[in-house]
């Protein structure tokens, strides 16, 4: 079940009704309505405000809202929150604004031009035909036409912002929101044209008169049959300075002679005022016509408070808005429908001009490439990981070889300190050579004993350590080697068999002095 707000801007005077419509689609729901006067400043004169939409916000009656930056941030001011309260219980994410205009907000242009165009090409006359004969420059969006009775073309445009549609953003503002969807905005006098030719039963040469009384302007609306003849001039009178009935007949009679209509068969009236003494000088002036007010028998008002069902006939043109879109849903009439340029381009989700959608492409194509890019230094940072790990495996590799070449090293510079000990203790030539013969000698013939080091300290004193199977064979060396003496033997374990290490000295002049 859709849910609407069409809201009427006539001059100072704000009339909001919270529409539904019930599965069925035959009957009407009013949930909620509300009526604020919106004080316009004396100093603005724009054609389409009813109300001062300045930079610094609304200025509405009793408020002084010259220090606040929006309307929105002054939550106190009367006509807000109650339009507000209007609102409460709505769902607020669903809810759409049809704001409905009248003139001067909204401008009525009649077309005699070629019918036989198509639309497009039949709006391009219409805006040459206005921009010849007015001199303004309208929009496409911002024009629409309907047919009247005599088949003539009526058009409406807007011309400049539009404040009813304002208002609506900063009672969204008072909620917390950019702005309400607003997806049209209507005529306020052709949807009380088409909701009183609906429920009236007019027989198809019938001259009627709609006489729309608000609180400043009046509106006097001619249909013959149940469509559109004539809308006249928006009158400046209404019920805050309306002091004699008599002033509605003479503009009547003015605006029957500038439409062309002769008598009157219907009158209904509606607005603020419907009262009996307004039926009953009708009566009096025309006699001939059938004079009743506006009934609102299809609509189901049993939600609103009693004060507003008595006076139900104020929001006359927010119901006939209501009727009249919901009808253009089912496909059933094709009213005014106008929705300036810049209040759709406000709307979208993403908000693109036209070059903006020219660049889309390149934004893709850019956003393509930069993909491909980044996949490929991903590959290029996965092959450059792996060979890092290769390199961190080398260089394991290779801290493993130096430590073996640093044990090596150390091998090699103790077999160069022995070899360089070897050499200065030999005293000439041969001596050396005579001790190790007798050592290989005796190693050889024994197999037993071995050497693991030979060292010379700092006197001529020569000391060999090794080991040996046999404890006898430390002491046949010992004898065996000139002027040499077992230090020690001790008994050690060696591969799992018992082993003697020994400790002998000899004096290497022995060896000097026998070979001299």
């Amino acid at each position: 079940m859709k849910t609407i707000a069409c809201i009427y801007c006539e001059g100072n005077d704000t009339k909001l009704a919270v529409v539904s419509q019930d599965k069925t689609g035959n009957r009407l729901k009013v949930i909620s309505t509300a009526s604020v006067d919106v004080v316009a400043n004396k100093t603005d004169l724009h054609p389409t405000a009813g109300f001062n939409l300045e930079s610094d916000g609304l200025q509405l009656e009793g408020v002084d809202t010259s220090k606040n930056s929006t309307l929105a941030s002054d939550i106190d001011a009367p006509s807000i929150s109650s339009i507000g309260a209007a609102l409460k219980g709505v769902n607020l994410s669903k809810l759409e604004f049809i704001p409905a205009l009248t003139e001067p907000a909204i401008y009525y242009h009649p077309f005699e031009g070629k019918r036989d165009l198509k639309s497009n090409k039949l709006l391009d006359e219409i805006l040459a035909d206005i921009r010849q004969t007015k001199g303004v420059n309208v929009e496409k969006e911002s024009l629409d036409y309907l047919e009247l009775s005599d088949g003539s073309l009526l058009s409406a445009f807007i011309d400049g912002p539009v404040a009813c549609v304002n208002l609506t953003d900063n009672i969204a503002g008072y909620f917390g929101k950019k702005f309400f969807k607003v997806p049209t905005i209507k005529s306020a006098d052709i949807a009380l044209a088409y909701y009183v030719g609906k429920r009236k039963k007019f027989f198809p040469d019938d001259q009627s008169l709609i006489v729309y009384i608000g609180k400043e302007y009046s509106k006097l609306i001619f249909l013959q049959g149940r469509k559109l003849k004539h809308i006249g001039s928006t009158l400046d009178i209404g019920t805050s300075n309306l002091h004699t009935y008599d002033v509605y007949f003479s503009k009547i009679l003015l605006e029957m002679e500038n439409g062309g209509i002769t008598s009157l068969d219907n009158i209904i009236v509606c607005g603020e005022d419907d009262s009996e003494n307004l039926i009953l000088s009708f009566y009096g002036t025309f006699p001939e016509a059938n004079v009743s007010k506006l009934e609102f028998d299809d609509v189901d008002i049993t939600q609103i408070d009693e004060d507003t069902k008595a006076k139900f006939s104020t929001y006359s043109v927010p119901i006939a808005v209501a009727t009249e879109y919901f009808d253009e849903q089912a496909k059933e009439y094709k009213g005014i429908n106008l929705l300036p340029k810049y209040i759709s381009e406000e709307q979208k989700f993403f908000q693109f001009s036209w070059h903006s959608f020219a660049v889309l492409p390149l934004l893709f194509i850019a956003a393509f490439l930069f993909t491909i890019k980044v996949l490929q230094n991903n590959r290029e940072l996965s092959k450059l990981d792996s060979e890092i790990q290769q390199k961190n495996l080398i260089i394991r590799q290779n801290q493993e070889t130096l430590s073996k070449i640093s044990e090596l090293e150390g091998k090699i510079s103790s077999f160069g300190q022995t070899q360089a000990i070897l050499d200065s203790a030999a005293v000439g030539t041969g001596i050396w050579k005579g001790v190790l013969k007798d050592v290989a000698a005796f190693c050889g013939s024994k197999q037993n004993i071995w050497i693991s080091s030979v060292v010379r300290d700092n006197s001529n004193s020569i000391k060999i350590e090794g080991y040996s199977l046999s404890k006898y064979s430390p002491t046949d060396m010992a004898y065996s080697l000139d002027n040499a003496q077992l230090n020690s033997m001790l008994n050690e374990a060696l591969r799992e068999k018992n082993a003697f290490k020994y400790n002998l000295t000899f004096d290497i002049t022995s060896y000097q002095k026998k070979n001299e």
